[in-house]
């Protein structure tokens, strides 16, 4: 069995890093205050009713 080289071991810790980085960076971006009106009202669009365009067109459906 052949060692393995040992800057795989660099490698893999860099990618390492940069991936903890990265998330660190998108939950900082995510929590802004800049961000929190879009986030409210995307999350409660699951909770309003249909437009009324729509519910009318389903309503004329024989």
């Amino acid at each position: 069995m052949t060692p393995i080289n040992p800057i795989w071991g660099q490698i893999t810790g860099g990618f390492i890093l940069l991936m903890m980085i990265t998330f660190i960076g998108i939950w900082i971006w995510a929590w802004r205050k800049y961000h929190k009106p879009t986030f409210n009202r995307m999350a409660h669009l699951p909770l309003e009713d249909e437009p009324e365009t729509e519910v009318s067109t389903k309503e004329k459906r024989p």
